[in-house]
């Protein structure tokens, strides 16, 4: 079978950007599959995402294309369709994205390699094991400023031992400081327990049920250093009414956080999502 690659990019909206990025491709031989493309005319900036055949070396084919991606000043990734995104994920004591992601990759629905997951607390330790996936405690007993930059340098030697692509925090109950978010920024997904922007902090599902809400969500998006507020990838959202009492809601929403949270792995592992600012484009 022919190798297959995907390419995505933004640059500066320009006339002829199409007609040059696939001449390059044709010059290489290579046979588009799909291609997807939005100017956003606000910021007169354009994206693209192409998935194509080629007989090809991807090195070779990431040469032929850095001249022209220095030419229209693009952001560009070109790689290997078949290589799977390496995943770290950190949890806490809630395990239903956990779990649920594991089960997931397990069954083959979700095209990522999880090589390590670290947590806080050693609940999870077991569930690791039975998918034989080596498990990190690193606690945070006192939770001082330097209890937590020790343990961040043990998530750092984490993510360079195993060469992790993504991090996914699969309700990870601790703050990342603004230097591992800023080092990890495009690369690390949260799931946020509401429907952003929404009830913020604690028992947001109570929260909403006290206001009488008619519609609650989860909402995944990248990690900044702006608590939940990095740009959105993926929302999910569920009706609801005044006779569902909060016990019930916090069900509809983990549900919900699942969802949302997969969706937005698969996304990033398949690279169709590009940064826009403080926004996103989801190539689907």
């Amino acid at each position: 079978m022919t190798p297959r690659f995907i390419l995505k990019l933004s640059c500066p909206d320009r006339a002829g950007i199409v007609h040059a990025v696939t001449g390059v491709l044709l010059r290489e031989g290579a046979n588009i599959l799909t291609s997807h493309q939005h100017g956003d005319a606000d910021h007169a900036r354009f994206f693209m995402r192409i998935e194509f055949e080629a007989a090809a070396e991807e090195g070779a084919l990431q040469q032929a294309f850095a001249p022209l991606a220095a030419e229209f000043g693009m952001d560009w990734e070109l790689v290997a369709r078949s290589r799977k995104t390496r995943v770290l994920l950190l949890v806490s004591k809630l395990g239903h994205c956990l779990n649920d992601l594991l089960f997931r990759v397990q069954t083959g629905h979700l095209p990522i390699e999880i090589p390590a997951i670290v947590s806080n607390h050693r609940d999870f330790y077991q569930l690791a094991a039975s998918h034989n996936i080596p498990f990190h405690h690193f606690p945070l007993l006192g939770g001082t400023d330097a209890q937590k930059a020790a343990q961040e340098a043990k998530i750092r030697e984490v993510i360079a031992d195993n060469q992790i692509d993504l991090v996914v925090l699969a309700r990870y109950m601790q703050i990342l400081s603004p230097e591992l978010c800023r080092d990890l920024a495009g690369r690390a997904i949260n799931i946020h327990h509401s429907f952003l922007p929404s009830f913020k902090g604690a028992r947001p599902y109570h929260q909403a049920y006290e206001r009488g809400v008619k519609l609650i969500g989860a909402t995944a998006h990248y990690v900044t250093s702006d608590l939940d507020e990095g740009p959105i990838i993926e929302q999910e959202v569920a009706r609801i009414d005044h006779s569902m009492p909060p016990e019930q809601l916090v069900g509809i929403g983990r549900d919900m956080e699942c969802v949302a949270l997969a969706r937005a792995i698969q996304w990033h592992a398949e690279h169709r999502v590009l940064l826009n600012g403080n926004r996103t484009v989801v190539f689907r």
